[in-house]
């Protein structure tokens, strides 16, 4: 029974064998399928094609036959300065022997504002242009200016590295201190806070990512060459246990030391030392053969690390290090100009619905302040309940709330947008000085809208600085890893010296050659001046040379094991946190774009029951006048048409907040807005931003008079 089953067990093992062996040759024989070209892209994405639609998914983990993300376009130039001084360069000994031994004064900040905003002032009000906000902003805001100071830190690291020191790190967060751009009547947009954690660079992780490794491993030898000198004038009096040594019980000597050295580490792992050793002595011991004795020593030694510590690749890795995260500073840079010039927008179109909101109150208020006093000349004539005019009342001192909360959060709203592109709002003019908006959103189609959405998606993953950001954060944990496991290896230095000593001077007067007290003949010491002393040391006539082997081999190594392991947990997280930046920007990309489409029906939608609403109040009206209807309704009415005022408001600034919201996502704001990025780094720009999509302010336009048929639908 057991052979039984053992022999069914065998031919259903090769029943399924034989099943699923060639499916596996065959895709192993079948060629990997081509990217799709740009045409077929847009034709599987294209909603107007008669043709199935299938999404072009884009992979990011080099899934083989699958369109590959593109790698993320560097920020460029890179080394954006933001003063005249570059911070990687050391001071020179040349021309100025000190130079490199006196501070540096960092230039002071400007604490004024730029003279635009003045010529902006007329007539007592800022007319203020969304071009001008934005330039004001790159000008004087104040968490663009932050980020302008991480550009020069980043450059010390790369100074301090050059050296052998280590990563201090710089802050890559957004900085996100200036307050505003969410209102009462737009949702959403940004607000007030601190800096928040990058992931690249020295700073914090952010989002759960984890960054201790980060430079970790052997640390690498000094780099710069280091002179040292020690010059030592010495009297010493000693007492004696015996005079059979130095010949009296009082030993008395004058010693005059001079020794220098010089150190210098390499990238390779070696260390260079090089000490030269001189002493003048006088003394009054009779056993001294020489008083002045001069002595002289010289060694230079070489130490070469031959496993922990080893080569120009481990050594020289915190210059990489360095170096990118100080292409992480400048893409972090971009990062901030694309949030404050978002934020900044957002504070505009704020601003625009503050403004467009207390018209829209005001004539409110007018409409029932007209209503009341026809209210009460009816009353006059009796024509009128005296309940109507208490309604018509009622209604005047709402609209007046309204209009006082309006105005209100209008004034706050031009605070707002004042702070974001001013420096110094202590001048009264400008601090009491209205903000008046001049530029309205156009709704007019964006090319982004008829833009394919993988290419959006592809456009966003090439732009995108949180992805460009986490790719070079990859880079330094890979050299990190390549580190810390260099560092699990036990520690042998192969050493090696040559060096050399001589010993001169003149006879000792007191000199005895024998313990009864015979003073030695002059002469018996031939005299060696320091020439000779100088001459007998280097000439290898008293050499003193070896080589050698330091070994320290860690029993356990368990700080090492940790710490390597850790690394690549850290790398694992950076490979999720890159993934999921990917799937992020694809899905907002995506919401982005219906966003724009559903924003553009709702304001057409606003702006159609706007239209009805105004409509609806003048027929009322004529029927009231010709006693028709009544109070309520006209009230009714009003109240409808005001709701409909702050509908269209608020459908109008959702979409002027969702196109720059898009545009942040593609991270193309500044190339559309023809931002320069070196002028923004200086603060100084020569070009205003160019903004399209923008329109003058309109009167409210006219309703067209009801007809039978109702009006053709918008063409998106």
């Amino acid at each position: 029974m057991r052979l039984r089953d053992m022999q069914a067990a065998a031919s259903i093992s090769l029943l399924l064998m034989s099943v699923s062996t060639p499916p596996v040759m065959a895709q192993q024989a079948t060629p990997q399928p081509q990217p799709p070209t740009q045409n077929q892209t847009q034709t599987q994405t294209n909603p107007t094609s008669p043709a199935p639609q299938q999404a072009v998914v884009t992979d990011t983990t080099g899934t083989p036959g699958l369109p590959q993300a593109p790698q993320p376009k560097p920020t460029e130039p890179l080394y954006l300065r933001d003063t005249g001084v570059d911070y990687t360069k050391p001071r020179s000994h040349f021309w100025n022997p000190i130079a490199p031994y006196t501070s540096i004064t960092v230039p002071q900040v400007r604490l004024g504002n730029t003279p635009q905003l003045a010529q902006l002032l007329r007539d007592g009000k800022i007319y203020l242009s969304l071009s001008d906000a934005v330039t004001l902003a790159l000008e004087n805001n104040y968490d663009i200016e932050i980020a302008r100071i991480n550009l020069d830190i980043a450059d010390t690291d790369i100074l301090r590295t050059k050296a052998g020191g280590t990563l201090r790190g710089v802050s890559t967060g957004l900085v996100t201190n200036t307050i505003g751009g969410t209102t009462s009547t737009i949702a959403g947009g940004g607000g007030p806070g601190g800096t928040s954690s990058g992931v690249g660079g020295g700073a914090a992780g952010a989002t759960g990512i984890v960054l201790s490794t980060n430079g970790g491993g052997p640390l690498p030898t000094n780099l710069d060459p280091t002179f040292t000198g020690n010059l030592q004038y010495e009297s010493q009096n000693t007492q004696q246990t015996n005079t059979l040594i130095t010949g009296t019980d009082t030993l008395k000597q004058n010693t005059g030391t001079y020794n220098f050295g010089y150190q210098q580490g390499f990238l390779t792992g070696t260390q260079l030392n090089f000490t030269f050793n001189n002493s003048r002595t006088t003394t009054n011991s009779v056993r001294s053969s020489y008083s002045p004795q001069l002595n002289s020593q010289f060694q230079l030694r070489v130490t070469q690390h031959l496993l922990q510590g080893f080569g120009w690749g481990l050594n020289g890795r915190l210059i990489l290090q360095a170096k990118n995260d100080r292409r992480i500073t400048d893409s972090a840079f971009r990062a901030q100009l694309l949030y404050t010039v978002s934020q900044v927008e957002n504070i505009y179109w704020g601003l625009v619905s503050a403004y467009e909101d207390e018209q829209a109150k005001e004539r409110a208020l007018a409409q029932s302040t007209q209503l009341t006093a026809d209210n009460r000349r009816q009353l006059e004539i009796g024509t009128l309940a005296p309940l109507d005019v208490v309604n018509s009342d009622a209604a005047v001192a709402a609209d007046k709330q309204a209009l006082v909360a309006s105005q209100t959060n209008l004034e706050y709203q031009q605070l707002l947008m004042k702070q974001a592109i001013a420096r110094n709002l202590n001048d009264p003019q400008l601090s009491n000085a209205p903000v008046i908006p001049t530029d309205r959103v156009s709704l007019d189609r964006l090319p982004e809208e008829d833009t394919p959405v993988e290419d959006l998606v592809r456009q966003a993953y090439a732009n995108n600085p949180q992805i460009e950001q986490a790719s070079l954060n990859m880079k330094n944990n890979e050299i990190t890893i390549k580190a810390l496991k260099n560092g699990l290896l036990p520690t042998v230095d192969a050493y090696a010296f040559y060096g050399g000593s001589a010993l001169g001077g003149s006879q000792n007067p007191a000199l005895q050659c024998d313990f009864a007290g015979t003073p030695c003949p002059p002469g018996s010491y031939p005299t060696r001046g320091l020439n000779d002393v100088f001459s007998n040391t280097f000439n290898g006539r008293y050499p003193d040379q070896a080589v050698g082997v330091n070994i320290t081999i860690p029993l356990r190594n368990r700080i090492a094991q940790a710490d390597q392991a850790r690394s690549q947990m850290e790398y694992r997280q950076s490979q999720m946190r890159l993934q999921q930046l990917y799937t992020q920007v694809r899905i907002n990309v995506i919401n982005g774009q219906y966003a724009l489409t559903n924003d553009r029906a709702q304001v057409q939608s606003a702006q159609a029951a706007r239209d009805y609403a105004v409509q609806s109040l003048e027929a009322e009206q004529k029927k009231y006048r010709l006693g028709a209807s009544t109070t309520a309704l006209v009230l009714q009415q009003q109240r409808n048409l005001a709701t409909a005022d702050n509908t269209l408001i608020s459908a109008t600034a959702a979409y002027a907040k969702d196109r720059v919201a898009l545009g942040q996502l593609l991270s193309n704001l500044l190339d559309k807005y023809g931002v320069n990025i070196v002028d923004a780094a200086t603060g100084n720009i020569s070009h205003p931003p160019a903004i399209p999509g923008l329109t003058a302010p309109k009167p409210q336009e006219t309703p067209k008079p009801l007809t039978t048929t109702p009006p053709a639908a918008p063409q998106n």
